[in-house]
């Protein structure tokens, strides 16, 4: 026979189908968190603010560089669904790479301070993804000025980088500007996305 206190927990624990839903929440709340209290913040504050338990958020994310690599993930995805449109100018890939940058930056910091002399394949892939899909618009670029004669892949991801890592050392109230003020100097033209 079914308590009252039974049907509450088979209704509070939706198991599997909240798997997607669990860990949506959990990339929100991540970003929440990194970006209120720094690359230190505590995961177990990261699985509170998501309004889930420890163990899902461990499930997800087994530590804190999968959790990091997961919000880089969606921000790649996000750059690759928008360059679909072949209409896109670089100019507007960059500024959304960038808006990312300016919104995640302590995921940035997270994410390169890795002593390991190798970096780590998944950052490897996600680079390298972001290079197919920003330099599927340099062509397009160089021939109506927006970059610099004679810039590549390589010099658009360092620029890339560049700005990231300036970002990481600035207040949050100063990035947007910094970053506008970054590329001028590097000789890029970018669109920053309103938020």
């Amino acid at each position: 026979m079914s308590t009252p206190a039974t049907k509450a927990s088979r209704r509070a624990n939706a198991g599997p189908r909240a798997a997607a839903r669990n860990r949506a929440a959990l990339l929100a709340a991540a970003r929440e968190i990194f970006a209120e209290h720094g690359s230190h913040a505590p995961l177990n504050a990261v699985a509170r603010r998501a309004g889930v338990g420890q163990g899902s958020l461990y499930r997800h994310f087994p530590d804190r560089m999968a959790l990091v690599l997961a919000l880089f993930e969606e921000q790649v995805s996000t750059v690759e669904r928008i360059a679909r449109d072949p209409g896109v100018p670089l100019a507007d890939l960059l500024g959304v790479v960038t808006r990312h940058a300016i919104e995640s930056v302590v995921s940035i910091d997270v994410a390169t301070a890795s002593p390991e002399q190798r970096p780590d394949p998944r950052l490897v892939d996600l680079r390298d993804r972001t290079a197919d899909v920003l330099g599927s618009r340099l062509e397009r670029a160089l021939a109506e000025g927006d970059v610099r004669p004679g810039t590549t892949v390589d010099d658009v991801l360092l620029g890339v980088e560049m700005v990231a890592a300036t970002l990481t050392r600035r207040p949050a109230a100063d990035r947007e500007r910094c970053a506008l003020r970054a590329w001028q100097l590097l000789g890029m033209t970018v669109h920053l996305p309103d938020r």
